[in-house]
């Protein structure tokens, strides 16, 4: 929770227990063959994605040590973590676990539109909120991990999240 003087988000052992319970983010069933084979491909692998992407993080294999683009704002004092992402999941989101891991990150959650499109939000722990629409790494993974056809919707996020963020000035 962000209090009075504080400028990090407090994350307990009592708060990352309740995350670990949260909804997962579900994926929409393609209508295309080539998509379900991803699609099938994913429900295997998706439990063991982040044991993978950590893995390679540590050998040095891969690299992702920064936050991406399109800051939305930070969440307004005194509005807590549990009350946010409760928020985002009664809206349809929910956790993400094929996603990079942002340099502080606390929480990523989406929403998916389809099979192809994705909305993405991002909370860490000095409170900046991120979000950007784009491809689901299920349909184009490359292109996704490439941040290839990201598009800021900052002005829907920022409706989304109604008044539990202070816009970016």
């Amino acid at each position: 929770m962000i209090t009075p003087g504080m400028t990090t988000i407090e994350t307990s052992e009592s708060l990352k227990r309740w995350m670990r319970d949260l909804p997962t983010a579900q994926m929409v069933y393609p209508t295309v063959f080539s998509e379900r084979l991803r699609y099938f491909f994913w429900g295997i692998i998706t439990p063991f994605h982040p044991y993978f992407r950590d893995g390679l993080t540590a050998l040095g294999l891969l690299r992702h040590n920064f936050r991406q683009d399109f800051l939305i704002g930070h969440v307004r004092e005194g509005q807590s973590l549990q009350e946010l992402i409760g928020h985002l999941i009664g809206q349809g989101y929910g956790i993400h676990f094929i996603a990079w891991r942002d340099t502080g990150e606390i929480v990523s959650m989406r929403k998916v539109d389809n099979f192809k499109y994705q909305h993405h939000i991002r909370i860490f722990e000095d409170g900046e909120v991120r979000a950007h629409y784009e491809y689901t790494p299920e349909c184009h993974p490359i292109l996704h991990m490439r941040e290839i056809g990201m598009i800021d919707r900052t002005p829907e996020f920022l409706e989304l999240l109604e008044n539990r963020v202070v816009p970016l000035q």
